[in-house]
């Protein structure tokens, strides 16, 4: 496993002791990077038993005792400050699979970090405590499905289409979500176009009743709820009635998406972070 933690200043590889032979490495022992803990709420009534009402995911905390060796005392010294300094700011830990894929969430220090001054001339032992407050590791690069920008047939070819006319496609997009958690996509949208909709895998419809002009954009997160233009502006307001905000499901899925009044320069982009419980 190769762990990093980072502030805006500075990044610490933990595991630069196997591959350097100084710096600082992450032990065997590690907590809170396996599945979270949760609140689950259940009704209790005049009868037997009880009844399931929901669940709620709770923060991380996570332990990770940390071997930290210099060249010599100096050197020592300065890791140790390096630490402290990541560990007073806002940090990031970054889980590295073996693919290469980097897994993130934001933490904070909680505690921990005690060494004893006595112990080495050349290396102390602590643990450092953190609190992820979302339980979830969120891929650092983005899956993307890109249809359209071409030419008017692409349009409708990508989207596996069935045109209703030359100009207006409507049809379905194969999306792959490699984590083990629902991920929320982001949809951009490239006019002209107008009367956009997009459908999940499981029927929950979203549909923008706005027109686009040659080059204008539509930018609809899921995740955050939100529909502006390219240049920050809302455009909620222009949702048709009852719009649901749906996410991808792990694995391969299909949703349907349409745009209507199109040319060769509208497109549409969907794009997903996917998220994981458990890194191993």
């Amino acid at each position: 496993m190769k762990l990093e933690l980072s502030s805006p200043s500075d990044r610490l590889d933990l595991a630069e002791i196997e591959t350097d032979g100084v710096g600082f490495q992450a032990l065997a022992g590690i907590t809170g990077l396996g599945l979270p803990q949760l609140s689950v709420q259940w009704l209790e009534g005049a009868g037997d038993g009880a009844a399931y009402r929901g669940r709620r995911v709770l923060p991380r905390d996570i332990d990770i005792p940390l071997d930290i060796v210099g060249r010599n005392r100096g050197h020592l010294a300065d890791l140790m400050t390096r630490l402290a300094r990541v560990l007073a700011d806002d940090c990031t830990l970054t889980y590295i699979d073996s693919d290469g894929v980097r897994w993130s969430t934001p933490v904070r220090w909680t505690g921990g970090g005690a060494i004893d001054p006595s112990s080495g001339e050349r290396d102390v032992q602590t643990v450092v405590s953190l609190r992820a407050p979302s339980p979830y590791f969120l891929s650092e690069s983005a899956q993307t499905v890109t249809v359209g920008g071409t030419a008017a047939g692409a349009f409708l070819s990508t989207l596996s289409a069935m045109p209703i006319s030359s100009s207006q496609a409507i049809g379905s997009i194969q999306l792959t979500n490699e984590g083990d958690v629902p991920a929320y996509p982001v949809w951009e949208v490239t006019g002209p176009g107008d009367t956009f909709k997009a459908i999940s895998p499981t029927g929950e419809t979203i549909q923008w009743n706005g027109t686009l002009a040659v080059g204008e954009k539509l930018i609809v997160d899921m995740g955050a709820g939100t529909v502006k233009d390219g240049n920050g502006v809302n455009k909620y307001s222009l949702l048709a009635t009852a719009p649901r905000f749906w996410s991808v499901p792990p694995g391969p899925s299909t949703a349907t998406a349409s745009l209507l009044n199109i040319t060769s320069a509208s497109k549409v982009v969907c794009s997903w972070r996917p998220r994981k419980w458990v890194v191993i």
